[in-house]
C-alpha cells in the first residue's frame, strides 16, 4: 500500500511555494492546465494554487514513506487503546453499579442461573469450572468499600489507555515514551495470567503488547535505542522532500 498517496486521496495533497526562486523552480511546471505545484506528501505536481507559501522553513513537515506508514500503525495502537478504555470504564460502571444494590443482583443472579445451566449442559460446558462464574459469585460478596476500590482501580486503567490513545494517535513523543513505560508494566502481570490459563483473548493481548512496545521501541528510537532521538528527529527532517530538494539545489549550484 503506498500509504502517501492513500493519505493524500482521504485529505487533499500537501503543496508548498517557497520563496526561494531555484527551490521554487523544483516544485512548479507550468503545464497547459496551468500552474502546478509538488505535493510534499505524494511527491506528484497537483495543479492550482499551492495551499502555502513562504520560506522553506516555514513549510510543514509533511511525514512520507516510512515515517507516514508508521504514523498509520501508531494510530491503529490509538484505535485499541481507545477500545479498551471504553471497557474498563464500562466495566468501573457497572461495579459502581452492583456495590448500590448487591443483594437484588445477587438475587436476580440466582434466579437466572438455572437457565445458565440448561444452556451449559447443551454445549457441554461446566460453569462451576468457570473463572469468570466463581468472579462474580465473589463480586456479590465484597463490601461497598472494596467495590469502590476496584471501580476506582477500572477508572484508573482506562485513563491511562487513553492517554496512551491520544499520545499516539498525535504522534507525539512523550505520547511513545507513556506508551512504552505503561504497557511494559502490565506485562508481567499477563505473563502471570498466561501461566495460570492461556486462552486465545490473553495470548492475543499479550503478543500484541509486546509487539507495541518492541516496535515502539526500535522503530521510534526510544531510551537512546537504534540511534537515540537525534537520530530519530535527524530522520524526520531527511525524509522531507524540502530538505531532498534543497539537498539537490545545493549540490547544482556547488
Amino acid at each position: 500500500m503506498d500509504f502517501s498517496l492513500w493519505t493524500c486521496a482521504a485529505r487533499g495533497h500537501e503543496t508548498f511555494a517557497p520563496n526561494e526562486p531555484e527551490l521554487a523552480a523544483r516544485l512548479h511546471v507550468a503545464t497547459p492546465a496551468g500552474e502546478s505545484w509538488r505535493c510534499l506528501r505524494c511527491g506528484n505536481f497537483v495543479p492550482g494554487e499551492p495551499r502555502g507559501s513562504g520560506p522553506a522553513d516555514d513549510a510543514p513537515e509533511v511525514p512520507r514513506g516510512r515515517l507516514l506508514r508508521d504514523k498509520f500503525i501508531m494510530r491503529l495502537l490509538a484505535v485499541e487503546r481507545i477500545i479498551r478504555c471504553v471497557v474498563f470504564i464500562l466495566l468501573g460502571a457497572g461495579v459502581l453499579k452492583l456495590r448500590g444494590s448487591q443483594q437484588h443482583w445477587k438475587s436476580n443472579w440466582d434466579n437466572d442461573m438455572p437457565m445458565v445451566r440448561q444452556l451449559a449442559d447443551q454445549i457441554g460446558w461446566n460453569p462451576d469450572h468457570s473463572k469468570i462464574i466463581r468472579s462474580i459469585d465473589k463480586a456479590f460478596t465484597l463490601s461497598p468499600h472494596v467495590l469502590v476500590w476496584i471501580a476506582v482501580g477500572l477508572f484508573v486503567y482506562a485513563l491511562i489507555e487513553l492517554i496512551e490513545a491520544v499520545g499516539l494517535w498525535l504522534g507525539q513523543r512523550w505520547g511513545e515514551y507513556f506508551a512504552v513505560i505503561a504497557t511494559g508494566i502490565f506485562l508481567p502481570l499477563e505473563v502471570y495470567e498466561l501461566t495460570e490459563k492461556v486462552t486465545v483473548l490473553r495470548a492475543g493481548a499479550f503478543i500484541i503488547n509486546v509487539a507495541a512496545v518492541v516496535w515502539l521501541l526500535w522503530s521510534k528510537r526510544l531510551f537512546g535505542l537504534n540511534g537515540g532521538g537525534k537520530a530519530y528527529y535527524a530522520e524526520h527532517h531527511d525524509e522531507s522532500l524540502l530538505t531532498v530538494e534543497r539537498s539537490a539545489v545545493a549540490t547544482h549550484t556547488a
